[in-house]
Formats: C-alpha cells, sequence, structure tokens
C-alpha cells in the first residue's frame, strides 16, 4: 500500500505513519508544523521516520496545489489538524476553521475534481463533537452537540466527508476518536502534563472537581482503527472509536500514583468548553470494523509513565 498522512509528524500522524512503515507500506507524509507545541517535538517524531519508503513534504493543506501529494496513493489518512478545545476560543478561532474545515474540504475536492482513484479516505473526527451528550455510552446516531468551537470543527469537516461520499462517491470513512493517549502524546494533554508534574514532584493544575469522565484510547489502538477502516466500511460511514476505559479523572489520577508516587494536584475552575462525561458505544466499529481496543487505562498509562520518564531523562520534553 501507498499511503497518504498528513499531520505526520504529530502525535497520531507518526504512530500511524511508523506503523504502516513496519508492515512494508510506503508513505508520504504531510505537515506544516502549526506552531500550537513547538517544532522539535515533530521533528523528534520525524526522525522516527527514517525508511526509504517515506518521504516528506512541508506544505499547509488550506493552501496551494494538493494534486501532487496524491501520486500512486492508495489510501489517505487525514490525521492533520488545529487541536485543542481552550484555544479555540476567540480570535484564533481563524486557524481551527482553515487547518479543519478549509483543509479537508480542499482534499476532498482534488480527490473529486481530479478523479483521483484512491480506495479511502479516513478522516480523524473526534467524540468533541458530541459535547455534553444526552447519553451514555453515546452512539453515532445520537446528536451531536459540540459545546467548543473546536468540535463544532471537527463535525464540520465530517459533514463534509459524508457529503462528498454521498454526493461524488469519494470513499471516506470519519473515526471520533475519544481521548486519545500513550507514549508520543502531545504536551498540551492532559496525562502529559500530569505526569511530568509527578515526575518532577511539582504541582499539577486540574480543572474541575475531576469527577468528569472520559472514554481514555490508547494510541496504539487508535492506529489499528485507522488501518481496519481503511480496508472496511461503507462511502460515508462514521464510527466511534473508545477504548473501553471509562473512568472519572480522578480515578486516571489514583492510576497515576501508582506508577508515579502521591501527586500535588492544585484544583480550579471548569475550563469552558470541556464536556462533562464522554463514553463511546463502539458496537458499530466492532461490528464493521472488526475493532477492538486491547489496552486497558492501568496498562496504557504504565507504558505512558515509562515514555515520558525516558524523555526527560534525555531532556526531550515541553512544558507549556
Amino acid at each position: 500500500m501507498r499511503a497518504l498522512v498528513t499531520g505526520v509528524a504529530g502525535f497520531v500522524g507518526s504512530a500511524l505513519a511508523r506503523r504502516l512503515l513496519a508492515s512494508g507500506s510506503e508513505v508520504v507524509g504531510v505537515d506544516c508544523f502549526l506552531d500550537y507545541y513547538p517544532r522539535a517535538l515533530k521533528n523528534q517524531n520525524l526522525e522516527t521516520l527514517k525508511s526509504d519508503r517515506f518521504s516528506f513534504v512541508e506544505q499547509n493543506l488550506a493552501h496551494g496545489d494538493l494534486s501532487q501529494l496524491f501520486n500512486g496513493v492508495d489510501v489517505v489518512f487525514h490525521q492533520a489538524a488545529q487541536a485543542g478545545v481552550r484555544k479555540s476560543w476567540g480570535e484564533y478561532f481563524s486557524t481551527y476553521v482553515e487547518s479543519n474545515v478549509l483543509a479537508t474540504q480542499r482534499m476532498l475536492e482534488t480527490i473529486r475534481v481530479k478523479k483521483i482513484p484512491i480506495k479511502k479516505f479516513v478522516y480523524a473526527s473526534s467524540s468533541s463533537v458530541y459535547g455534553n451528550a444526552e447519553k451514555l455510552p453515546t452512539s453515532e446516531l445520537d446528536r451531536p452537540q459540540p459545546v467548543s468551537p473546536y468540535g463544532v470543527t471537527k463535525l464540520a469537516a465530517e459533514h463534509l466527508c459524508v457529503l462528498y461520499a454521498k454526493e461524488y462517491g469519494v470513499p471516506t470513512t470519519s473515526l471520533r476518536y475519544f481521548t486519545v493517549y500513550g507514549p508520543g502524546q502531545r504536551p498540551d494533554m492532559a496525562f502529559y502534563k500530569f505526569i511530568l508534574a509527578g515526575l518532577e514532584g511539582r504541582e499539577l493544575s486540574l480543572y474541575g472537581t475531576g469527577e468528569q469522565s472520559r472514554d481514555f484510547t490508547f494510541i496504539d489502538d487508535i492506529v489499528d482503527a485507522n488501518l481496519a477502516a481503511s480496508e472496511k466500511g461503507a462511502a460515508g460511514s462514521v464510527f466511534n472509536i473508545g477504548g473501553g476505559s471509562h473512568v472519572t479523572v480522578n480515578q486516571a489520577l489514583t492510576i497515576l500514583e501508582r506508577n508515579l508516587g502521591p501527586l500535588k494536584v492544585v484544583r480550579s475552575e471548569r475550563a469552558a468548553g470541556d464536556a462533562a462525561h464522554t463514553g463511546a458505544d463502539a458496537t458499530n466499529a466492532k461490528k464493521e470494523l472488526n475493532f477492538a481496543p486491547k489496552i486497558d487505562i492501568e496498562e496504557g498509562l504504565r507504558r505512558e509513565c515509562e515514555w515520558l520518564r525516558a524523555q526527560l531523562k534525555i531532556g526531550a520534553v515541553a512544558r507549556l
């Protein structure tokens, strides 16, 4: 397989590209290095992808001609996005619109207009589209009602994927990721911050009471879901991808303390746009994609603690 992976220097994109290369596939990676977190960390991710079957293009997908990116490509894994809930409010929203909505539309439009014969376009959506879901666990048939501008942009791009499949036959599949974590996690994400603070003996900030709950999904399981979606799933389909580890943040902190020792938790008010609870009904993904998560929260957090401890020793961490 020859795959195009967008956002290849990021957390999920680089993990997916490594798996593809390990399986013998050719990978074309694209990234524009948005400044949401240090480029040095993204360069570290790219260093892990050195192979004669890997080629890299630095390009903003919202600008310029995209057609050359698709040369000989069988499958597109569209992971590129401006991430983060809290920063999506205010004047920075235009970056979210450009990176999440316009970039996706331009890729789909290029495939349509150029009649590029790809086998599948796998889009990385988000559980943020549900917002404060009406029921838990949440299925794909439940009404999306995002509570952050970030969630709005991810849902808009997902709708574009469904529309291009319906009207023009572009073979899209959208995966709604539920809180991805594990080795390589972005430094703006909670577990990265919690673990690093614990390793360094510093206070860590917790927004809200800690009784907010999430369905946490280990990075290897996210990669498995992408590979499954590249082969299965009807055009225009949408799937929840959850890790089956539905716990509160306080429960996750207790697990971290078993790996790190006592944590110094400083609590503050809930952040705008944070959903109270998320929980995935992944029945359809199991049925249609044969997807089932393999790594539970205990094992996943142990692995992330080990990874970040090693990163700290070599001075390869970021503090945002």
